[in-house]
């Protein structure tokens, strides 16, 4: 009975066995026919990291589809977009790190070997060309019958580009070109068989011009940088609190001031692929500000500091959506590019950041040409740099009250009648073992008192630092050191407790004749 047992016991093992086997086989049969109807992802097969439509997403503006024989269907249109910016990609990186890695799978053999004969040469002489486009304006001139082949041309290209050599740079320029491209569809993949710079279209391209916001626009600027109590540096996260900034704006309204600051954080929106659910608090923000009937100067750029060419386009499609979704609020006053940029310099490189600066004031101007630009630079010196480009000057003050004026007038000789903000100033009352109890409230008094009144007595619009005490300070704003975290905290004029701190009566505008 026991040996008939074993035998069942057996025969079901084996059973079981030669089952989980030909599942198995089906499984994987199954899932190569998938793999081979479904297609592989180019990104995988080709020589990319990753996907490209998160590194490069430059300006693509279709001009004209019209086609006298086959029409072009929507998704072979994406399909050869993707491929055709794909190769601009591959090249900018192989003229950047002269090394043809990656260019075969974009371009066929007779373009693959002048791009190798141009890469032979730039290592011959030890140069390299960084460079990005920025915009392309293509019209569809042939698309073949059989769906092989596309003929069109890319008018206005516009590139930045950077020659090096001998880690030297030599040469700089932004530039705008047209070209002829022929592509073919090889192994499921739209290729460049020719490409050639054509004669640039006799056609008036917008230029960056100045906008047509009065200077006593911003003459009347008299507000603050914002920020809400209990949510300092994350106004947009979670913590969002729509009925806080309703009132915060009252309080602010109620001081007779009419202006605030508010700051965009670059990856926290989500960088180019901004999060609807943040923009729309953003605009929420300006909703209220209108209620208030205070203007809004946007700050475009916070926490970013990456610059980078390759970045480029990355930055123009955040600031792009921002912009175009605001540029016809009735609260914005203007737009600043970027919180402090010159405390980037060490690391990134003077001549990049203001490259990158100059580009984004001109593509800023691009889709508003009516609310005014500017940069909010850490200090008075700096402020001279890029001021022929922006429509006024903003810079930011923690030094001496004593010698503010000085330095304002020196910074006013250089850059004439364009109009100067004093961007941020103020004082923190914290007094404790970091700072060897040498703050107080009444050091803030007394420096916002003196400050008003070189303000007042030149007339020089002003936002102040800051409204809040902030019991929390993330380490991203000021790092972990705790004397400077504690220092932070105490910079606003109402107490963490909601007191009104003795500097308050200086900032009161209504209380004031």
């Amino acid at each position: 009975m026991k040996s008939k047992w074993n035998k069942n016991i057996y025969r079901s093992l084996l059973i079981l066995s030669f089952l989980g086997i030909n599942a198995m086989i089906i499984y994987g049969i199954s899932s190569v026919w998938a793999y081979l109807n479904s297609g592989a992802d180019k990104s995988s097969i080709l020589h990319i990291q990753g996907n490209i439509e998160e590194t490069y997403l430059p300006e693509v503006q279709w001009v004209d589809l019209e086609n006298p024989g086959r029409p072009m269907e929507a998704q072979t249109l994406k399909e050869i977009q993707t491929d055709y910016l794909r190769s601009w990609y591959v090249r900018n990186i192989a003229l950047s790190n002269n090394d043809s890695y990656g260019v075969a799978d974009y371009y066929t053999d007779s373009m693959r070997i002048k791009i190798e004969r141009v890469l032979d040469l730039n290592k011959q002489y030890n140069t390299s060309v960084k460079q990005t486009s920025l915009a392309h304006h293509p019209s569809l001139d042939f698309y073949s019958a059989d769906g092989s082949l596309v003929v069109f041309t890319d008018r206005h290209v516009e590139t930045y580009k950077e020659i090096w050599q001998n880690d030297q740079m030599l040469l700089k320029k932004k530039d705008t070109s047209s070209y002829k491209v022929l592509m073919l569809l090889e192994d499921g993949f739209w290729r460049i068989r020719h490409m050639v710079e054509i004669e640039e279209p006799n056609e008036e391209v917008q230029s960056s011009i100045k906008s047509n916001t009065s200077q006593s626009d911003i003459a009347k600027m008299k507000g603050l940088n914002y920020y809400p109590s209990k949510s300092a540096w994350d106004t947009f996260g979670s913590n969002f609190n729509k009925q806080v900034i309703a009132n915060d704006f009252a309080q602010i309204r109620k001081m007779g001031l009419n202006s605030v600051r508010v700051f965009v954080p670059y990856e926290e929106f989500g960088k180019a692929k901004v999060s609807n659910e943040y923009m729309a608090k953003l605009k929420i923000m300006l909703d209220l500000a209108n209620t208030e009937k205070l203007k809004v100067l946007v700050t475009l750029f916070d926490f970013y500091g990456n610059y980078d060419l390759m970045d480029w386009t990355l930055t123009h499609r955040h600031a792009e959506i921002i912009v175009k979704t605001l540029k016809d609020h009735p609260a914005l006053l203007g737009w600043d590019l970027k919180n402090e940029p010159d405390l980037d310099f060490d690391s990134r490189g003077k001549e990049l950041v203001l490259a990158w600066l100059e580009e984004m004031n001109k593509q800023v101007k691009k889709w508003d040409p009516i609310h005014p630009v500017t940069i909010g630079w850490s200090s008075p010196e700096a402020g001279i740099l890029l001021g022929e480009k922006v429509d006024f000057i903003s810079f930011h003050y923690y030094q001496d009250p004593s010698e503010f004026l000085g330095k304002y007038e020196a910074l006013k000789d250089r850059v004439g009648d364009t109009p100067i903000l004093l961007g941020e100033y103020g004082y923190s009352s914290y007094s404790g073992i970091w700072n060897a109890y040498l703050g107080s409230e009444k050091r803030q008094a007394d420096y916002y008192r003196e400050m008003q009144q070189h303000l007042n007595e030149e007339g020089i619009p002003y936002l102040f630092w800051t409204l809040y005490d902030f019991k929390e300070v993330p380490n991203p704003v000021v790092g972990r050191l705790p004397w400077r975290k504690q220092r932070q905290k105490y910079f606003g004029v109402i107490s963490i407790d909601g007191r009104e701190k003795p500097s308050y009566q200086y900032l009161d505008l209504s209380t004031q004749k």
